[in-house]
């Protein structure tokens, strides 16, 4: 068994955070940046904006799936905490299976091989923040969904997605490598992974106007009718889904990240703040914006999706074990953030 050794001073510990350019990165690096002294690392398959890397220690254009490039950096980091938030969503990843399954699980696994090995010689766990997703659920029908009470974490883990079905499996195997790898060796390890995992249900930015996803019908309608141009939505009217603001969303990722590992009773946590429909979503807007003109014109393969997910979530758990309360509940969300943030951006 390796003998830890302390860090040397060019070994000070970092923040990894991966799929740093997209709108979830962009947000977490701001706010980390702004919160910790801790270096942040960021990488991406893109370049990281210029903006964005001025606020790192280090920005890489890394393709994950390229499991050399990505040892030969953590090689010489000293991950103490990572945020994984690199993935293919939900509708691109039903376009491109097999290039989905390569970077939501198997880049995953390779990380927690990684942090499973740091966190054991250093006798010290790596702590792993990873987004997970409403799409791990999986209702049998719009009936079902309509009569459900908000979901549970353990309830209707049943995807129809190959994202669900990714995000549901990396929960499982994070929560194997903080729980149960090297039980039965020998000499059990010095310390395993500390996975957390949040379940987050559709996400809203009043900067970012998000791409590839199946809530986006949500922010992508805002967006649009903010600019003054019309939006055709791909669900119906009726199509509801939980949601929070991007803010909160952060925040919840950072609050679990901080919570004492003597007060969490799980590895995964739901959080949310409040449902929409898509017809309340128009609403809300033709309330804010002039000459709103939005559409339906439902495509059955996103709305056989939707209609999988629940409109609802249960975040008792989260509530009990960190704290979670997000602070923009439905009215504050569109008054407080999105409707001048969306002024000041369009």
């Amino acid at each position: 068994m390796t003998t830890p050794t302390p860090a040397s001073p060019a070994r000070r510990p970092v923040t990894l955070i991966t799929g740093a350019q997209g709108e979830f990165g962009h947000a977490l690096v701001h706010a980390l940046s702004e919160h910790s002294d801790t270096p942040i690392v960021a990488i991406d398959k893109d370049p990281i904006d210029p903006a964005l890397a001025r606020r790192c220690a280090e920005s890489h254009a890394l393709d994950l799936t390229d499991g050399a490039a990505l040892d030969a950096l953590l090689d010489r980091l000293h991950v103490g905490t990572a945020y994984h938030l690199a993935a293919l969503l939900s509708r691109s990843a039903e376009e491109r299976p097999d290039l989905a399954h390569a970077v939501n699980v198997e880049a995953t696994v390779h990380l927690l091989r990684r942090f499973a090995a740091a966190s054991h010689e250093r006798a010290e766990p790596v702590r792993m923040l990873f987004p997970s997703s409403i799409a791990v659920y999986g209702l049998p029908t719009r009936a079902a969904k309509d009569d459900a009470q908000p979901l549970r974490e353990e309830e209707h883990t049943t995807p129809i997605t190959i994202y669900g079905c990714h995000k549901l499996a990396c929960e499982h195997i994070g929560r194997y490598y903080a729980t149960r790898l090297g039980a039965s060796w020998k000499e059990p390890p010095a310390a395993r992974v500390d996975f957390r995992a949040i379940r987050f249900p559709g996400v809203i930015s009043a900067e970012t106007e998000p791409r590839g996803g199946t809530s986006d019908f949500a922010p992508q309608a805002l967006h649009r009718t903010a600019r003054g141009e019309a939006y055709e939505s791909f669900v119906d009217e009726h199509a509801r889904l939980p949601f929070m603001t991007m803010p909160d969303a952060v925040r919840a990722l950072l609050e679990l990240g901080a919570a004492p590992d003597d007060a969490l009773t799980r590895r995964v946590y739901n959080v949310g703040a409040f449902s929409l429909s898509a017809a309340e979503v128009a609403s809300r807007a033709s309330a804010h914006f002039n000459g709103v003109r939005i559409t339906y014109n439902p495509d059955p393969a996103r709305m056989a999706i939707v209609n999988s997910w629940p409109a609802d979530v249960n975040t008792d758990a989260a509530r009990a074990d960190w704290g979670y309360t997000p602070e923009h509940t439905l009215s504050r969300a569109f008054e407080d953030y999105l409707v001048p943030g969306l002024r000041t951006h369009h």
